[in-house]
């Protein structure tokens, strides 16, 4: 049944696409013969949008995944560098929220460790819509980033790094068994954002998956049941994302939990100065558009690492 909907989905939305495609068209020949610009120029525009469209269905289509379709967690670390790399990871925190926002999907902010003086130590979001995860997943790895820091005051120019890892979210359809004595639990208090109340106790939960060592947490409900039910939540899913991980080919390669967050591990440099350049070092897809990119319009390059993923599959 879920690859029924699936499919009736993109069906759907192609049918619908190649109706919006004749009438636009159709539009554009009557008011090109009637010598109508406004009509014309109206009729330009909405093929445009169609034909961006038709690249994120594109894209789409290429979901084979059994997890493509699904929800997605995703998380964030500052690497070695203190304000500087808080900064830069909090810059990434809003780039997803913005791409989120872009295509529809709800976020919700399951867990932050704001830095001391500015940005995040780190955060996980949980992303809701449909194929967030077939879209985000190529994102896992360490992105750096070269710019004239805010923070320094000789003016000089620093190199910081950050991570960041995607996995699905999963249902109960999907059987993962996780033992109590293979986990342990600790309790702490919420910092951060929250107010009195979140501050109170000890609500905020840490699980430990002894035998991987995966560690998860959840601090963002004042009732400790219900952090602890999304962290085992958040557990399950990074065990089931493990376990797709090793069917791949290139999971030594992206296997950013045993990785360090330095050189030699990037998968994408964003440089602000002394040039503008966004470089994905898997797939070579450059742009120097980076405000746009840093204000979530990664879609293309989302859409390279993709392709490639599915190329070295085949």
């Amino acid at each position: 049944m879920r690859e029924k909907n699936h499919l009736e989905f993109a069906l759907n939305e192609f049918r619908g696409l190649q109706g919006d495609l004749l009438s636009y068209r159709e539009l554009a020949d009557m008011a090109d013969a009637e010598n109508d610009n406004a009509t014309l120029l109206e009729a330009e525009k909405a093929l445009g949008e169609l034909a961006t469209k038709a690249k994120k269905l594109e894209t789409e289509a290429l979901f084979s995944g059994e997890a493509d379709a699904n929800d997605c967690f995703m998380e964030i670390h500052a690497g070695a560098g203190g304000t500087e790399s808080n900064d830069w990871a909090g810059m990434l925190l809003r780039m997803y929220l913005r791409w989120a926002e872009s295509h529809g999907y709800k976020t919700d902010l399951i867990d932050e460790n704001t830095g001391d003086e500015a940005g995040i130590k780190s955060a996980t979001i949980r992303v809701e819509g449909r194929n967030a995860y077939g879209w985000a997943k190529t994102e896992s790895g360490v992105h750096r980033l070269v710019r004239i820091s805010p923070f320094d005051a000789a003016g000089k120019r620093h190199t910081s790094f950050a991570s960041v890892w995607v996995y699905p979210v999963i249902d109960e359809s999907i059987d993962i068994v996780v033992e109590d004595k293979d986990i342990r639990v600790d309790t702490y208090r919420a910092s951060g954002a929250g107010g009195q109340h979140i501050n109170k106790t000890d609500s905020a939960i840490r699980i430990t998956h002894i035998p991987t060592n995966i560690v998860v947490q959840c601090q963002n409900s004042r009732s400790q049941h219900r952090n602890r039910a999304e962290a085992y939540t958040m557990l399950r899913a990074r065990l089931y994302e493990l376990e797709l991980r090793k069917k791949e080919e290139a999971l030594n390669a992206s296997n950013a939990s045993k990785s360090e967050i330095g050189w030699g591990h990037q998968i994408r440099s964003y440089v602000l100065q002394p040039y503008q350049m966004v470089k994905d070092l898997r797939t070579g897809y450059e742009t120097s558009n980076t405000g746009g990119v840093l204000d979530g319009q990664i879609d293309d390059m989302m859409s390279a690492a993709l392709s490639q993923r599915i190329g070295k599959k085949d």
